[in-house]
């Protein structure tokens, strides 16, 4: 797919606000297989297309979506709770974290730019995963499903990540690896990366004029270029 030049510099910013999965954790492809196989455990055939509406979106949009797909009969509470749970025992010792996530996130703490997470995520959930990747005393901030009342698309989880930190939203860099991440951050007003995971920027993201980096290593070059 055609990207953004990797050595395009970013605009100045204030503080840096991430995402978590797919962004700076690596477990989308996890979560991924997961999904597939309770959906099977479940008597409902899982697609591509039908997953791919799941990633970055909250519980309230993914329980809607299925039930679109399926029906009203799909049952998202047994199939949620069966995600998870399979999910912690994969995963309840060490967490992949994104390549560049920790190089990015070092960078920026010794420039003293301030650094949140803006996740769909429920607040267990983040902490768990970011505390086994040894990174949650790395974030000043973590803005979770738990924090908000308009999960993303909506631009609300940038804006209090923005809000708590005490920088204006239009200073804050924003990185995602979803579309649906990529809309909350661009309505929220901040200049928005997407680094892309298991979904690829699609027309209409690219119309957004938002900067496309292949991994955390580039934004990090196109921050900071002399390092």
């Amino acid at each position: 797919m055609t990207r953004e030049p990797h050595h395009l510099h970013l605009a100045p910013f204030q503080a840096a606000i991430f995402d978590m999965d797919g962004t700076i954790l690596d477990t989308e492809s996890v979560f991924k297989t997961i999904v597939f196989e309770v959906c099977t455990e479940l008597g409902f055939e899982m697609t591509d297309a039908v997953h791919m509406n799941m990633v970055g979106a909250s519980h309230e949009h993914t329980s809607q979506m299925l039930m679109e797909a399926y029906g009203v009969a799909f049952p998202y509470t047994i199939f949620d709770d069966r995600c998870r749970v399979i999910m912690r025992d994969r995963m309840h010792t060490e967490i992949p974290v994104k390549p560049g996530a920790r190089e990015l996130i070092t960078e920026l703490r010794e420039r003293n730019i301030p650094t949140a997470i803006a996740t769909s995520s429920r607040r267990a959930h983040a902490w768990t995963h970011l505390g086994n990747a040894g990174l949650l005393d790395l974030f000043d901030t973590i803005v979770t499903r738990d924090d908000v009342v308009n999960p993303k698309p909506a631009p609300e989880p940038y804006l209090l990540a923005a809000k708590r930190l005490g920088i204006e939203p239009q200073h804050c860099l924003a990185l995602e690896d979803s579309h649906t991440g990529v809309r909350a951050a661009h309505a929220a007003g901040m200049q928005t990366v997407m680094v892309p995971d298991l979904v690829h920027p699609s027309d209409e993201i690219r119309e957004l004029g938002i900067a496309i980096h292949e991994s955390l290593h580039h934004v990090r070059r196109a921050a900071f270029p002399a390092t």
